[in-house]
């Protein structure tokens, strides 16, 4: 194991690419947690009024993501797509000191939001164009550190946010990640070659002249994949809830559940990532699915808040697949169009998010928070059956070959 992480760094700029997922990860977690607060306590908005803002800025970023991905595969320099994004999602973040309106920091965050959200989409893109000019065999082992990346920012960076609020406020929280940010675009000029998508590619894109919406191999996960990415999102902010109010435990016992989870995504993410080579993405998504079936069996009847404790080891495993390999499982679709294939990506874990965000709520309030896991439990069958009927054609003649030979 040790030397093929020692073999990533031999792809160019992989070691640029591994400081600043790391940086954007610990910035993200920094403020993610005090910015409903800062908005509704501070600002003066209301549950409502932050609900449309964040829905606004969010699908701000699809927009930007699916504009530049058509052109970011046909000879944009990826470089400076990420410089400009990375300076963007910098001024979005002081742009929350700057203005007191609420119209208008939703105009200056929305503009800052949907420019920024290119950056992560295309250092993925850059680090899978880097690793074919690099003629690594470990694509997939290498997607998956870096998005383990984000995990292990998400375990430092909130513990640096009640740390720099403490000393500095909201506004040493926003300038902070401000910086942050400003150092990933500066890594990124003074470091990383210019990364433009590779003329062959380009013309077998053209020559293929079928829009991506209309390949049922990439739709069809698409769909499969924002359920599942809601599915995680109503984990998030239901779970909490659903241990205090219905199971009756304590506060310590949610941020056991919490960490837990945290702590053993990262192992098995990089554990799945070097297992790349001998399963296949699409495989593991189908045993993700199977596994959040069990998962939400589970919380449907528990009864006890220790219950949920083990159970973590199947939502570590679930969020590992989905969040480490589902990004090398769409550039494995679209091997020709990284940036395309990263931005599918992206983009359906933001709609997922904003789903799963207004959804999960919606049905707690309605049936209650014990229901909304039995939901859950049907999307997640349901995103077995779409991923098993879009099994990539080589699987299935396996899969035939298989069942006439018996």
């Amino acid at each position: 194991m040790f030397i093929r992480f020692k073999n990533l760094f031999s792809i160019k700029g992989y070691s640029v690419l591994v400081i600043c997922m790391l940086m954007i990860g610990i910035g993200i977690s920094i403020t993610s947690p005090y910015i409903p607060l800062f908005l509704t306590k501070d600002f003066g908005m209301s549950a409502g009024a932050f609900g449309i803002f964040m829905a606004i800025s969010s699908l701000s970023g699809v927009v930007v993501n699916s504009l530049i991905a058509k052109h970011s595969d046909n000879g944009m320099d990826r470089k400076w797509i990420v410089i400009f994004a990375a300076i963007s999602a910098s001024l979005g973040y002081a742009s929350y000191l700057v203005f007191n309106n609420f119209f208008i920091l939703l105009i200056v965050v929305t503009l800052f939001n949907g420019l920024a959200a290119p950056v992560m989409p295309q250092i993925y893109a850059y680090a899978h164009e880097s690793a074919n000019a690099s003629k690594s065999e470990d694509k997939t082992f290498a997607m998956s550190t870096l998005r383990s990346l984000i995990s292990l920012g998400f375990l430092i960076g909130p513990l640096c946010g009640t740390l720099i609020l403490g000393l500095a406020g909201y506004k040493g929280i926003f300038l902070g990640t401000s910086i942050l940010y400003i150092t990933v675009a500066s890594l990124v000029f003074l470091f990383l070659h210019r990364r433009k998508a590779a003329k062959s590619n380009a013309k077998k894109k053209k020559s293929k002249g079928t829009p991506w919406i209309k390949n049922r191999q990439i739709r069809l996960p698409l769909i499969a994949f924002l359920f599942l990415f809601a599915i995680n999102t109503i984990h998030l902010i239901i779970t909490p809830l659903f241990i205090v109010n219905e199971l009756h435990g304590t506060y310590k016992d949610v941020g056991l559940v919490v960490s837990i989870c945290a702590g053993l995504e990262i192992p098995i993410m990089l554990g799945l990532g070097a297992l790349g080579k001998k399963i296949s993405n699409h495989t593991l998504m189908i045993y993700g699915c199977v596994i959040l079936v069990i998962y939400y069996t589970i919380l449907s009847v528990a009864t006890h808040a220790w219950q949920l404790i083990p159970a973590q080891l199947l939502q570590a495993t679930f969020v590992a697949i989905v969040m480490g390999n589902g990004l090398s499982y769409f550039t494995e679709r679209l091997p020709n169009s990284p940036g395309l294939a990263t931005t599918i990506y992206s983009n359906g874990s933001t709609i997922g998010r904003l789903v799963g965000s207004l959804g999960g709520g919606f049905i707690a309030q309605i049936l209650g928070f014990r229901h909304v896991y039995w939901v859950c439990l049907l999307l997640a069958v349901l995103a077995f059956f779409i991923l098993w009927r879009s099994r990539p054609h080589e699987e299935m003649e396996v899969q035939v070959t298989r069942t006439r030979s018996v």
